[in-house]
């Protein structure tokens, strides 16, 4: 058994540690309701915006909507929206294990390049065989350490141009769904080309374009690109608080548990060390008087 110093030690550590992971936890749950706050006001938004598109699209040509052009996935852009911290349990490692699954299966026989928006997958895909396909990009990478529409508008901007130059034929988006303060999902979601839910032989004749298809494409289409970017990263911000809060309620909950683990020990080593001695005064008596 340990001697006394040495479990108090460790009991002043155990409730050190328990005290960063407390205010960790109650730092988490303010910012998740902000964060909640946001994209339960704009997740409606985006859905109903992206809808249209996709319904808009099925009624125009090719030669008018670049962005639905399906050119295969010969070239695959997969952008991976993570934290630039850790301490949120599985939040980041789910996201490099799903994007060097989709790299080892469903894009395997393509030639694919990832993005990083978030330090810690940034760290990771370092390392392996996967790149960067613009450098131009790389100051609006730490977007998760300061979100807004605007800096979200010029990554979608980027990725627009990347596609209608025809450097990449495929772009998706890989992040965190946030569900509740305790789940998020995974989601693999396409962001181009533009999937038409509505197909052209449906006829064009059930939409009136006001004011004309080409201001459509010229403006529409952007805006719901960048505004699902948007919400992306928004989800992801939202889970990355929830998957925290939820990870320091448990490690603060350890903590506790172990604190009195240890508690109860360092009393049973104290009540042992107390008998031995008076095992050693009264010996030490009845050999005087013996």
């Amino acid at each position: 058994m340990a001697n006394l110093k040495e479990i108090r030690n460790r009991i002043s550590s155990v409730s050190s540690t328990m005290q960063i992971t407390s205010a960790m936890k109650m730092v988490s749950a303010a910012k998740l309701k902000r964060a909640q706050d946001a994209i339960t006001r704009l997740r409606p938004y985006a859905s109903k915006l992206r809808y249209i598109l996709e319904n808009v699209s099925g009624s125009l040509d090719l030669s008018e909507n670049v962005y639905a052009e399906d050119r295969g996935q010969e070239s695959v852009l997969i952008v991976a929206i993570t934290s630039n911290r850790g301490l949120c349990g599985g939040f980041n490692s789910n996201i490099i294990k799903r994007v060097n699954s989709l790299v080892k299966n469903e894009f395997s026989n393509s030639k694919v390049s990832v993005i990083c928006l978030g330090k810690k997958i940034k760290d990771v895909i370092k390392k392996t065989e996967l790149y960067y396909v613009n450098d131009t990009l790389a100051p609006l990478e730490d977007i998760m350490a300061n979100t807004s529409f605007n800096r979200a508008a010029e990554i979608g901007e980027e990725l627009m141009k990347l596609f209608r130059t025809k450097e990449v034929d495929k772009i998706v988006l890989v992040y965190n769904r946030f569900l509740n303060a305790a789940n998020q999902s995974i989601e693999v979601e396409g962001f181009l080309p533009i999937i038409p839910e509505v197909s052209v032989s449906a006829g064009p004749s059930n939409y009136i374009f006001e004011p004309n298809k080409e201001e459509i494409v010229s403006e529409l289409i952007p805006k719901s690109l960048k505004t699902q970017l948007y919400k992306a990263i928004l989800d992801s911000v939202a889970a990355e608080h929830g998957a925290r809060m939820t990870a320091m309620h448990k490690a603060t909950d350890n903590a506790s548990d172990l604190k009195r683990s240890l508690t109860l020990s360092y009393n049973k080593a104290r009540q042992a060390a107390i008998t031995n001695e008076i095992l050693e005064i009264v010996g030490g008596a009845e050999a005087l008087n013996a």
